[in-house]
């Protein structure tokens, strides 16, 4: 349980730390009397935070509580502790939200395999109509990148996010203006932000959803930024690169659909509209037609065939330490979770209290116990020129953890935690371990999990599902 220092928000109690870092932390929190979950975005204020601060994260609240759709991630309420209450609570802004039950959509992504066809259909459609809804809103969302696409407990895409989102138009006039400011990261960003010009908003959203369905298609981004300084952006602008992969592996209807999104020119850029009625989009979508547990299977499969989901759930059908089946953390939590797609997925993993809740599928189980494993893994992350400190323990007891951050290949900049817990295993205490993305590319994030269960230090211990 969260400390109390942390105050109800129109009745949720912030019951664990699920991510964020700095000045923003996100928790679950829970409704008790109405056995209701949500996320609780948590902006901390502090006597540095300027007015000009404030009204950014106002702005933020503003333009998301407007916004009603299936796909974008749902603004619930806000409370909002001055400094002046610091005695009694953590003053900051806590924004209460959907909780996305399914986790990110790109922790399901196999590094440089992406997804097939056919999920990316199903979920690109689902994008590009929530980003016409934001459009017809009047707004832009100018931070369009695979951590801010999450899933529901039914496997649905919700946008979130709107720290960088501006109001382009009047809805009920029509009149729009230009946007001066350059925000968003380098591989999603539009390439007319590398001038000093003003730009028009609906085109550079469209560019970030063209890197995102080539994202799906392909396992990781196109290039580091759009600027002559990215060799593989050069080779796209001389059309060298469609000979190679895995450009020359997508269909010829895909390939046309990202070129269309990813024009140079914003004036002749494919619209939101072009997209719906290419023809790669207007097919009927056949994971459409079957159940959310054949929509996981689907979305996994990448990650099935690579090994990756024996380490993450290698089935050990351990009993807990106090010798009973029941769930000690958060039962009605875990509940309020456990849909066919979340089972499919295999968000549930089994630690030393119980069988628990874990919307990552970066984790794996280990032979030895926390206080042995901890001390190889910060070594192992160290000498994969990962920045690693030790952190003040969460709420569950007897876990361990690990602040970790640094620059993936593509000079973006990921930041988050391992948490380390036991769980018993063959008679002895094992090590649960999970790493939790706060800031990065998820599919840069899967590639550091690898590469930590892969080192020679770790590898010996990591325990994995026996195949038959």
């Amino acid at each position: 349980m969260a400390s109390t220092k942390y105050p109800k928000v129109v009745g949720y109690e912030l019951i664990q730390q699920i991510g964020g870092g700095g000045f923003s932390r996100v928790f679950r929190a829970v409704n008790i009397k109405e056995h209701r979950v949500a996320a609780c975005k948590v902006i901390v204020l502090t006597p540095e935070t300027s007015e000009k601060d404030r009204k950014t994260i106002e702005k933020e609240m503003r333009i998301h509580s407007q916004l009603k759709h299936r796909n974008i991630l749902e603004f619930l309420d806000v409370v909002v502790v001055e400094l002046k209450h610091q005695e009694h609570f953590v003053p900051g802004f806590y924004m209460l939200l959907e909780l996305a039950a399914g986790g990110d959509l790109f922790d399901k992504i196999a590094p440089d395999i992406g997804v097939g066809d056919e999920v990316a259909h199903f979920y690109f459609n689902q994008l590009i109509a929530g980003m016409d809804y934001i459009h017809r809103e009047g707004v832009c969302h100018r931070d369009l990148k695979p951590e801010n696409l999450l899933l529901d407990v039914a496997g649905t895409l919700k946008i979130s996010d709107f720290g960088l989102s501006s109001v382009f138009k009047l809805k009920d006039s029509g009149r729009t203006r230009t946007l001066t400011e350059r925000c968003g990261s380098l591989p999603y960003v539009a390439p007319e932000l590398n001038s000093d010009r003003p730009y028009e908003a609906e085109p550079i959203d469209v560019w970030g959803v063209g890197v995102i369905l080539y994202t799906m298609l392909a396992g990781n981004t196109p290039w580091d930024e759009p600027t002559q300084h990215s060799p593989e952006f050069y080779r796209y602008l001389s059309g060298e690169i469609f000979q190679e992969d895995p450009w020359n592996r997508f269909s010829s209807e895909a390939l046309s659909l990202l070129q269309g999104l990813l024009t140079i020119d914003p004036r002749e850029r494919f619209t939101l509209e072009d997209a719906f009625q290419h023809p790669w989009c207007i097919r009927p979508s056949q994971l459409a037609k079957q159940g959310a547990a054949s929509l996981a299977q689907a979305l996994t499969e990448s990650l099935r065939n690579a090994g990756d989901l024996d380490l993450a759930s290698p089935e050990l059908h351990q009993r807990t330490t106090n010798g009973d089946d029941d769930d000690e953390d958060e039962p009605m939590l875990s509940a309020a979770h456990n849909t066919q797609f979340t089972q499919t997925l295999m968000l549930f993993s089994q630690t030393q209290s119980g069988t628990r809740y874990t919307p990552h599928l970066t984790r794996f189980y280990a032979s030895l116990p926390p206080e042995h494993i901890l001390p190889l893994t910060r070594e192992a992350l160290t000498s994969l020129g990962v920045t690693c400190k030790d952190a003040p323990p969460p709420a569950a007891a007897g876990a361990l953890r690990l602040r970790i951050g640094g620059q993936d290949a593509r000079k973006e900049v990921f930041r988050g935690w391992v948490e380390i817990e036991a769980f018993e295993y063959h008679g002895a205490l094992g090590s649960f371990c999970v790493m939790q993305k706060d800031g990065g590319n998820p599919i840069s994030w899967r590639q550091l999990w690898r590469a930590l269960i892969q080192a020679p230090l770790m590898e010996p211990h990591v325990l994995r599902k026996r195949r038959a």
